[in-house]
């Protein structure tokens, strides 16, 4: 069997959204399939079963394949330290730090593709076929030289490319001939076009989908509509989500607090599914109010967003939200913050400062070392109600140390995290403490409680998960070709 990939016309155009459709689709229809993303830059990791890191979307497109997600569905993970500078993660480990022109100049086509082709190698060995998503766009003629996303991946994996085109923001036409145009030399690799997030009468359309298959023979493979349904993990902090845009009457308030370097946003993302829970983001002093909750997310730079916080007032809203008695929820970085000093002798988080104070709720001091620790843990908590097991992933550089006070949870090790005498504070290391649906639903049930709200009954997200998943294959059923799709798969069609 062949692979197919699927690359779009610009960024968040719902590549990764068709990636997912097709991997629980074409399982559901007997093969044996895998996802790839050559290389992907995100600060939403997933931890794949052997401790090691790759990008979020490969992760949850492995689990809609209903297989183990590995460093080979992902080797280059990029992950933005400031605006110029990217740690590259290689096969699930650091390797080292760049600019965008070294890597381009340095990394790209000597360690990038040799890392690529091993990939493929091995993933091809194991499955019948391979759903691959690009990145961007592949019309970027000013990156195309040393492009390791795009044409560059599809010529290695010899996969046949479906183009995705967001329609909801307009010109997707002109984005479709302009790609096409640009591309001419690899004309041959494009087999289809996928208009997506489109509204309203499909009939309406047909008049320009019978242009452009004519005028440059193509066929449109399908007209996806706008899935405001399917609850899938979004990619990155710059996706828009319905998490942020959701709400209710008399909401359970819940604050997130803005950082500029925010890491695996995802922690937050189960609250969707609360009936009486509405997610804001709180970028500064003055949006603070009076929220029944607070989450201090992870960070790629505790010490950079902790100053941030200082100066912007924020650090001043949170200590007295404390005093008052709130609850708030530290992950990761946000656990760092909320300790009472952060030392990083070989300035390994920020260049030019070896500390600096905490926002001094919780008794913890956190020391930076070189080595990123990443693994799967899990535990118990008791502070909540009755014991309950918890699990996630760990993703840090800093040792955080509890120098009085209470625990968060048991696990292997011992202890881990810090929580409050009150149990109204808390601190972990641990990476998706929320979509333990259990442990939500004591936190939240004892937030309720303080304020005088009804107690609700847990909700099962490991359920709606796999719904979505069968939702979004359902759709990729109804609304593309895939009898065509398969005969490219298949590589009944030339």
């Amino acid at each position: 069997m062949k692979n197919i990939m699927i690359q779009g016309t610009s960024s968040d155009a719902g590549k990764s959204y068709v990636t997912t459709a097709l991997c629980r689709a074409l399982v559901n229809r007997g093969i044996h399939v895998a996802p790839f993303k050559s290389q992907n830059m995100s600060n939403n990791s997933y931890v794949a079963e052997d401790g090691c890191e790759i990008s979020r979307a490969q992760g949850v497109q492995a689990e809609a394949a209903k297989v183990k997600a590995s460093v080979y569905m992902n080797p280059i993970l990029l992950k933005p330290t400031r605006d110029t500078h990217s740690e590259v993660v290689l096969f699930g480990k650091v390797f080292q730090g760049y600019t965008g022109m070294d890597y381009r100049k340095d990394f790209a086509l000597t360690y990038g593709v040799e890392a690529i082709n091993q990939a493929l190698r091995v993933l091809n060995e194991k499955h019948d076929c391979l759903v691959i998503e690009g990145a961007g766009s592949p019309a970027e003629v000013n990156l195309n030289d040393r492009e390791i996303v795009n044409m560059r991946v599809a010529d290695l994996a010899d996969a046949s490319v479906l183009l995705v085109t967001d329609i909801d923001r307009g010109g997707s036409f002109a984005s479709v001939v302009g790609t096409l145009e640009l591309l001419k030399e690899h004309r041959h690799r494009f087999k289809g076009v996928i208009f997506n997030k489109f509204r309203g009468d499909v009939g309406l359309l047909q008049d320009g989908l019978d242009w452009l298959e004519k005028q440059y023979d193509i066929k449109v493979v399908g007209v996806l509509p706008m899935l405001d349904d399917v609850y899938i993990e979004t990619e990155d902090a710059q996706s828009k989500h319905l998490l942020y845009q959701y709400q209710v009457d008399n909401p359970l308030d819940i604050g997130v607090i803005h950082l500029e370097r925010i890491s695996n946003n995802t922690d937050v993302e189960p609250f969707i599914h609360e009936k009486d829970v509405s997610v804001r983001i709180i970028k500064d002093a003055n949006q603070f109010g009076n929220p029944h909750a607070v989450i201090i997310p992870g960070t790629k730079s505790t010490i950079d967003d902790l100053n941030s916080l200082k100066n912007s007032g924020l650090a001043e809203k949170l200590i007295a939200y404390y005093n008052k008695g709130g609850f708030i929820a530290g992950i990761c970085g946000g656990y760092q913050m909320l300790g009472s000093i952060i030392e990083d002798p070989e300035l390994i988080d920020q260049k030019g400062r070896h500390s600096m104070e905490g926002l001094g709720i919780l008794p913890v001091k956190t020391v930076f070392m070189k080595d990123k620790a990443v693994r799967h843990n899990k535990g118990q908590v008791e502070a909540f109600g009755e014991n309950v097991w918890v699990e996630g992933y760990e993703i840090h550089l800093g040792q955080s140390y509890r120098q009085s006070g209470k625990a968060f949870m048991m696990d292997a090790s011992g202890e881990e995290g810090c929580i409050s005498d009150n149990d109204h504070v808390f601190g972990t290391y641990l990476h998706h403490i929320f979509h333990n649906d259990g442990f939500r639903n004591q936190w939240l049930n004892k937030i309720r409680s303080y304020h005088g709200r009804e107690i609700l009954p847990m909700v099962d997200t490991v359920k709606i998960k796999e719904e979505s998943y069968e939702k979004l294959a359902e759709y990729a059923e109804q609304y593309l070709d895939m009898d065509y799709i398969l005969q490219l798969i298949k590589g009944d069609h030339s």
